[in-house]
Formats: structure tokens, sequence, C-alpha cells
């Protein structure tokens, strides 16, 4: 029935898409920005405000949940050494997605999400 369902599926097993958000959140660790189809982007959105949220409570178990998502260590590193200290100040908020054009290919709406500037 799916009445408590949250999120979207994308078309994916479960597997394939936890697969899925743990590189696209890799990726935009690491590059500040990502461009990637509207609705992919709309739940990397949501994931990575709570990935940040949860690295800026930092103690030793947010650590390791961030450690079970973020399985790059380079993107780890980044998110607590440069991204972390720029939203100390900050409650929520840490990503956009901003719209941008239809793949040529398939015509599938295409979105940038990328890391806000500090407040």
């Amino acid at each position: 029935m799916g009445f408590g369902a949250k999120g979207r599926k994308l078309g994916r097993d479960t597997g394939e898409r936890s697969a899925l958000f743990r590189q696209l959140l890799s990726s935009l660790m690491l590059h500040d920005r990502i461009v990637t189809t509207e609705a992919k982007a709309k739940e990397t959105k949501k994931i990575a405000d709570g990935l940040i949220s949860l690295a800026l409570r930092g103690d030793l178990h947010a650590r390791r949940q961030v450690n079970r998502l973020l399985l790059d260590r380079a993107a780890r590193q980044r998110l607590f050494t440069e991204v972390v200290p720029r939203y100390r100040a900050g409650q929520g908020g840490y990503t956009r997605v901003i719209k941008t054009r239809r793949r040529r290919g398939d015509s599938a709406p295409m979105a940038l999400v990328e890391l806000v500037s500090a407040p």
C-alpha cells in the first residue's frame, strides 16, 4: 500500500539506491556542487542536510554514523575539516537545488545541487 513510504525509489532496489546516494554525497562533499536529475537532486538534498547536521554534532556516535554513509575517506575528511566549520552558526539550509535545463538525450529535467556559502 505504501502508506508510510517516504522518498523516491528512482527505479532501483534498495542496495542500488543507497550506493547511488553514497556516490552523490561523496561527490557533493568533494566538489561542493553536482549536476544530476531533479528527482535525485531533491533526495540528495534531504540526505546531505541530515549528514551535515549529524557531522555538526561531532560526537563519536555521530562520526560513526557519518562513516556508515560516506565510505570515501577524502569526502569524510573534507566534511569534517572544511564543510562543518562553515556551518557552525547555522541552523539548517546547508544545500540548495537549482533547476537548470533538460538533458538532451531523454529530456530529463536536470538540477544543480550545491553547498550554500556560510551564513
